[in-house]
């Protein structure tokens, strides 16, 4: 089934100049990129995207890391996507990633991993438009 996932390269990949490089994971995958845009989060918009991790202790530092410099904003189509960027990016931990995933390639900790991406079509629902419209969405 073809799905629309999304995901984000965080603040570390961007500063380290690894945009292309983290796309490219998907992209030779088979993925397309339908939307994309580079801004940098405010603590408050970073808090409200991840409002699902609030009672979580690790909240106000993944929510200053997110908002200390420019993310990239990404939708990703094609067939079982959600299942399909989880496993590209790979373990939320660098460390204990999978080589050949992003996160393996670019990640330095646990925090600063490279990439975020929806973990199920329930929260690509509420992240996608969280960063785009539906006519920021190209039809590929």
């Amino acid at each position: 089934m073809v799905q629309r996932t999304f995901s984000i390269i965080k603040p570390d990949a961007v500063k380290k100049n690894a945009i292309g490089e983290a796309l490219g994971y998907f992209e030779k995958a088979g993925l397309k990129v339908v939307a994309m845009k580079m801004l940098h989060l405010t603590k408050e918009e970073a808090k409200g995207f991840y409002i699902v991790h609030k009672e979580r202790p690790f909240y106000d530092e993944l929510t200053t890391f997110m908002s200390e410099g420019p993310i990239v904003a990404v939708v990703i189509e094609g067939e079982d996507a959600i299942v399909r960027v989880r496993e590209i990016m790979g373990a939320t931990n660098p460390a204990q990633a999978a080589p050949g995933t992003i996160r393996a390639a670019l990640g330095a900790n646990i925090e600063r991993n490279a990439v975020h991406g929806s973990d199920s079509g329930q929260s690509a629902s509420f992240e996608i438009p969280y960063f785009f419209s539906a006519l920021e969405i190209m039809n590929i």
